[in-house]
């Protein structure tokens, strides 16, 4: 595991200004935010925070809704999902870490449907790296990486954030 240079209040700057923008020209009108756990809901915790919501942040577990439960297993870890709210009619914001595959964002569209029918989703990413599966794009990305195939990056936090990548080979 080796650390990745780089600065990601930065990139937290930069998409809290995007995000301020969207909300302020009405492209985002009243927007509820999701993090995913846990990377994503760390960075959804500060953007939330950065942004001044104030209707409560939701977080989600998406370990039931993987198409890759069966390939996996049940992670020891698994998490409460927490939607105080009614996503019915309104604009979600949906905060990751890392989007890779596509399939997170997948299983959390697909819970988030089992509590309602939002208005849209829009998506918001710390990072985006190679290796799409699914047709799925960030909607605010804060930065692209490019990675070998053996290789994973992954948040690690929640103090202090950081990157780390991590050689999957061995």
């Amino acid at each position: 595991m080796r650390p990745y240079p780089c600065d990601i209040d930065e990139h937290i700057r930069q998409l809290t200004t995007l995000l301020k923008q969207s909300i302020e020209d009405g492209t985002l009108s009243n927007p509820l935010m999701i993090g995913i756990h846990s990377g994503g809901a760390w960075i959804a915790e500060i953007l939330h925070q950065n942004l001044g919501l104030t209707e409560p942040l939701g977080v989600l577990d998406i370990s039931f809704y993987r198409d890759d439960f069966s390939q996996v297993g049940l992670h020891p870890q698994v998490k409460r999902s927490e939607l105080a709210f009614d996503v019915d009619d309104r604009n979600i914001i949906l905060v990751d870490d890392v989007l890779y595959t596509g399939r997170t964002i997948r299983a959390a569209l697909n819970e988030i449907f089992d509590y309602g029918r939002p208005a849209q989703v829009n998506l918001v990413t710390l990072l985006t790296r190679n290796g799409r599966q699914l047709p799925i794009q960030p909607d605010f990305n804060g930065f692209s990486l490019d990675l070998a195939g053996d290789e994973r990056i992954k948040l690690v936090g929640p103090e202090p954030l950081r990157l780390v990548i991590e050689n999957v080979s061995s």
